[in-house]
Formats: structure tokens, C-alpha cells, sequence
């Protein structure tokens, strides 16, 4: 008869992960409005310098409501103790900050925020995401 030790997990850590949670929902929700301004509104972004990423304002609504969409959905899914979820998250927070780096000349301070929140997700994910399926 093996006896399995009790696992500790750090309450810290729990609260870390709940807040990158967290955090993911609110980018993805202001992600998605923001591609949705982009959408319905192509004159409201001025380009400032010329970046080797042009593409269309349309297609960058496009692509932030997706990775909005998607950052919302896989939030919600940490916050449901979903090992997938966090996998999903690390992928999208880094396709988020790739997308939102590609986007700098368009709303630089916004993109910059939206990055360093990104870099803060996927930290709190990968260091300390097994804690939240332990409690």
C-alpha cells in the first residue's frame, strides 16, 4: 500500500495565475474592441512611421478580434482549472505580443501595454499555472 504525500501549492501562485486569468479576459475583450474599431472605423488609427508590417486596417481588425476572442475564451478556461487552457493561453499571449508589436505604429502606448500585460501572462502561465489545478 503506497501512500501518495500531500502535494503543497502556493496560495500565492494560485492568486498569481487567477489574476493572469483575469488579466487575459480583459486584454482579449479590449483586443477585441479594439479590432472592431478598426473595423468599423478605418480613419480613427493614423500611421505614423512606416513599418515593414502594412497591411490593411481592416485586416488588423480581423486579426485582434481574433486573438481577442481567443485570449477571452482561453481566460476563462484557466480560470476553470483547465490544463489545455493554459497551453492555449501561453501560445495566444505570445501571438497576441507579436501581433500587438507588428501594431506599434499605428497605437503605439496602447500596443506597448498590451505587450508588457502579455509578457506578464505568460510568466504567471508557465511559472506558476500547475498550482491552480493542485487546489
Amino acid at each position: 500500500m503506497s501512500v501518495k504525500p500531500a502535494t503543497q501549492y502556493s496560495k500565492s501562485a494560485v492568486g498569481l495565475t487567477l489574476f493572469a486569468a483575469i488579466m487575459m479576459m480583459v486584454i482579449g475583450t479590449f483586443q477585441a474592441v479594439q479590432g472592431l474599431v478598426a473595423l468599423v472605423n478605418d480613419q480613427f488609427y493614423v500611421v505614423g512611421e512606416k513599418y515593414i508590417f502594412t497591411f490593411d486596417l481592416t485586416a488588423w481588425g480581423w486579426i485582434h478580434l481574433l486573438f481577442g476572442v481567443l485570449s477571452a475564451v482561453a481566460g476563462y478556461f484557466v480560470l476553470q482549472a483547465k490544463v489545455w487552457a493554459r497551453t492555449v493561453g501561453v501560445i495566444v499571449a505570445v501571438g497576441s505580443a507579436l501581433v500587438n508589436f507588428a501594431w506599434l505604429p499605428h497605437y503605439p502606448v496602447w500596443a506597448i501595454i498590451i505587450i508588457t500585460l502579455d509578457v506578464f501572462v505568460i510568466w504567471a502561465l508557465t511559472a506558476h499555472g500547475r498550482d491552480i489545478t493542485e487546489s
